[in-house]
């Protein structure tokens, strides 16, 4: 994936495959940039740093930073791009971009669709009941490999539990550490995860594991030909931590909160003033489809507080 070649850095990167909600409209870069000022207000400062964990091609920073006069005018903020990926031509040079995380900053960390992409083993029950490793040749054929043992199993045991032959687990444990990493950057602020997600009390019994590939679901080849995703246990993410609060929310809820909603504009405003009506109304269908049932609205927010001085979150 990250290879040579690999899907991960081809030029038209993630949006040439697949549309994120940062792609569906800018009204999500907006909502980051005013949860970006809430915690700096919750921090008390006017100096902040936002970290965007996968960036891709630094889209979100972008319209977060186009975003930032109208949600708070005077904020300095410290804009990081965690990617893999080449820095793209023409980026906003207030950007710092690279492959590690910063560290010992204060802020906002956030990571959309990031852990979905984490890789992880998969788990299926055999017929005798033993949870095995499910192999897979770079031609996309499975077969069951050696019992799932240490601190696999025991990750099963807790978030996981496999009782079924045919039942399947994705292994969440390096997605786990992976956000504890990520996290970890944070002296006091926020991180947030957003992707789509299931949490103990609802997993799926044959797991998620899927490809994409030029916006098709595809069967998920391990050959860098197209994306490779399965859902994650942010439940399990969150608890890895060790951090502050923890709230787990609905993409729908989240930005609601943040002043995303799709509710139609008034009609005396077409009569009062017709292109703000149409810009509203288009705004409004954007709203709808980032909080859509059965679509972007379904993501999984994971809102993990890192207390630190002077950080009081509402």
């Amino acid at each position: 994936m990250y290879g040579p070649d690999g899907f991960y850095l081809r030029p038209e990167g993630p949006a040439g495959h697949f549309r994120t909600s940062v792609h569906a409209s800018p009204l999500f870069a907006g909502a980051v940039a005013r949860l970006l000022a809430r915690v700096a207000e919750e921090l008390g400062t006017d100096e902040v740093a936002l970290v965007d964990v996968g960036a891709g091609r630094g889209e979100l920073l972008t319209g977060a930073l186009a975003a930032l006069p109208a949600a708070a005018a005077d904020l300095l903020v410290r804009a990081y791009a965690v990617e893999r990926a080449a820095r793209p031509e023409g980026l906003d040079p207030r950007v710092e971009w690279g492959p590690d995380l910063p560290s010992g900053v204060r802020g906002l960390l956030f990571a959309n669709e990031w852990l979905d992409n984490v890789p992880v083993d998969v788990a299926e029950v055999d017929d005798a009941g033993t949870p095995r490793y499910v192999e897979v040749a770079p031609d996309g054929t499975e077969r069951l490999g050696p019992p799932v043992v240490g601190a696999d199993a025991e990750w099963l045991a807790r978030w996981w539990p496999l009782r079924e032959p045919g039942e399947r687990a994705e292994i969440g444990r390096p997605r786990d550490e992976a956000w504890a990493r990520a996290v970890g950057c944070l002296d006091a602020g926020l991180a947030v995860a957003v992707d789509y997600a299931h949490v103990r009390e609802a997993r799926p019994p044959f797991g998620t594991l899927t490809g994409f590939r030029a916006g098709r679901e595809v069967e998920p080849v391990p050959d860098g030909s197209c994306d490779i995703t399965a859902h994650v246990a942010l439940d399990a993410c969150a608890a890895a931590c060790g951090a502050g609060p923890v709230e787990l929310v609905s993409q729908r809820e989240a930005l609601r909160r943040l002043g995303v909603a799709g509710g139609r504009p008034a009609l005396d405003l077409a009569r009062s003033d017709p292109a703000g009506y149409v810009r509203a109304l288009a705004a409004a269908g954007e709203a709808a489809e980032l909080t859509a049932r059965g679509g972007l609205g379904d993501f999984t927010w994971l809102l993990q507080h890192v207390p630190g001085e002077g950080y009081c979150p509402a």
